[in-house]
């Protein structure tokens, strides 16, 4: 048995994109058909479970579900569920929206010193709650590390976790070293107890490559690697990087210490000598993906404005298949599969994945692409995500203009649409001079199919943000006009003419 894009498990949750896979097993980003919502599945591997071992591995997995659902840290991934099917086990966890430490570090060389200490910080309170179960992680590394859009750090997977208890040891050696060699303190790799001290150790080797930009032990095998941790001193990082407070340096030797009595005594005592070192509050440089921005502006909202999410890579098997075959009809049926089922967030990311490949083969502006863009548009716009929808509707907007004039009913419909977004956004200026601007076309009758009911709407509209901008008087005028028309067209007694008339009655007791 082996899992692929489209499997679904438990009947439930739907692999769309292979994120990684270990000793332990695999991790997916998946989609939950019943929330609808992104998730990350961890698998047992198949290959895995046969054997001599496969007891003891289903213990292990079992409690690695256990475990980690014990942590409640907003810097460890939340475990959402956890099961097993046929032969395999599952674990269900919360999908994460960021780049991991390694490719973080890999796109800022040299890394920034105060954002080496700024993900350490984070990193530390997630190790005290950690350690507080107690747990110790084995295995803390850049790729188990994702650092979020805001600037928060959160620590992937307690995969190979286990609680200090009688029978870990039994638990844990099957006969090769669980973790990774190059961030494996000396006591981990000689098979002997391990504790929190383990993971401070951990935490120094990450350190000493944010701040070098390389581990202080490597080699061409993980014996060799595993002899230098055990016997070599690590190279002091201010040797490579000469800006590095001397504070930090000391931190960082202290923390790769071969005796795990010579390390700090906790992840609390890591941070106390880590926070003289922290930045002051701030304001921050407004990019994403920075570290120190929780320390700068603490608990504020992030993002200052929304964030307008990157399309997600294809993640469903016929989304896959799609963009690399081109077969966009195949993946336009899915999507209105999909849209059927409810399960709109899955079909966005399809409609945003397939749509680069299309204007590859087909052309920026081919009616294939621009169907794709309009059903892209409308499915955004349905499901609230109003700051992804107004972009694609003001260039379908633009683009339609250009080809059939200003006064084209498709082209105004995207106006009209893209100020709804604008109003949703809370941007009532911005909304206001939008409808303003369709309205005289709706009015002069420019577009015959729903034109006066569109321009009643656009009437309504308008009053209402001009009572959101404090016009009252403005308001009052645009509405009492409006019901003067409805009840003409429609006569007394229309749903409108109802809500217009309630309003007015409000506006005037204000102004009264």
């Amino acid at each position: 048995m082996s899992a692929a894009a489209g499997r679904v498990v438990a009947g439930r949750y739907e692999l769309s994109t292979l994120l990684g896979q270990g000793g332990m097993g695999q991790v997916w980003a998946a989609y939950d058909q019943r929330l609808d919502r992104r998730v990350a599945v961890k698998l047992l591997r198949p290959d895995k479970v046969a054997g001599q071992d496969a007891d003891e591995l289903r213990r292990r997995f079992v409690r690695e579900c256990r475990v980690t659902a014990q942590v409640d840290h907003p810097g460890l991934v939340t475990v959402h569920d956890a099961g097993s099917e046929g032969e395999e086990l599952f674990l269900v966890m919360q999908y994460v929206d960021g780049a991991d430490l390694a490719d973080h570090l890999a796109e800022h060389t040299p890394y920034p010193w105060p954002w080496a200490v700024a993900v350490a910080a984070q990193l530390c309170a997630v190790l005290s709650a950690v350690h507080a179960v107690p747990i110790v992680h084995r295995d803390l590394k850049p790729r188990n590390v994702m650092v979020k859009q805001d600037g928060t750090v959160t620590v992937l997977d307690l995969g190979v976790a286990s609680v200090m208890d009688a029978d870990t040891t039994r638990l844990t050696h099957t006969g090769t070293p669980i973790g990774s060699p190059a961030y494996m303190a000396p006591e981990q790799a000689m098979g002997g107890a391990v504790g929190p001290y383990t993971d401070l150790y951990a935490l120094g080797v990450l350190l000493h490559e944010l701040l070098s930009g390389d581990v202080p032990f490597s080699g061409s095998t993980a014996l060799g690697v595993l002899h230098r941790h055990l016997y070599e001193p690590p190279l002091p990082v201010r040797r490579a990087r000469a800006e590095v407070p001397e504070a930090l340096e000391a931190l960082v030797l202290r923390l790769l210490a071969k005796d795990p009595q010579h390390r700090p005594a906790s992840a609390q005592e890591v941070y106390e000598h880590l926070e003289p070192l922290l930045p002051a509050r701030g304001t921050p440089t407004g990019a994403p993906l920075d570290p120190t921005r929780p320390f700068l502006r603490p608990h504020a909202p992030w993002p200052d404005r929304a964030r307008t999410p990157a399309p997600q890579p294809a993640p469903a098997a016929s989304a896959t298949e799609t963009a690399g075959n081109t077969d966009i009809a195949r993946a336009v049926d899915e999507v209105k599969r999909l849209l059927g089922e409810g399960r709109v967030t899955q079909a966005v990311d399809i409609l945003g994945a397939i749509l680069p490949a299309a204007a590859e083969q087909h052309g920026e502006h081919s009616p294939v692409v621009r169907t794709l863009r309009k059903q892209y548009a409308a499915t955004l716009l349905d499901d609230g995500q109003y700051r992804r929808a107004l972009p694609e509707l003001r260039r379908l907007a633009d683009e339609r203009a250009a080809e059939a004039g200003q006064a084209d009913p498709q082209s105004l419909r995207f106006r009209y649409e893209a100020a709804q977004c604008l109003e949703q956004l809370g941007e009532p200026a911005a909304a206001l001079a939008e409808y303003r601007a369709v309205l005289p076309y709706y009015e002069n009758q420019y577009v015959a199919a729903g034109g006066p009911e569109l321009a009643h709407d656009v009437r309504r509209r308008i009053g209402h943000l001009l009572l959101a901008l404090g016009d009252r008087g403005a308001a009052h005028d645009t509405l009492a006009r409006l019901l003067h028309d409805v009840e003409r067209t429609h006569g007394p007694g229309h749903p409108l003419g109802a809500e217009i008339h309630r309003t007015l009655q409000w506006l005037g007791q204000v102004r009264g």
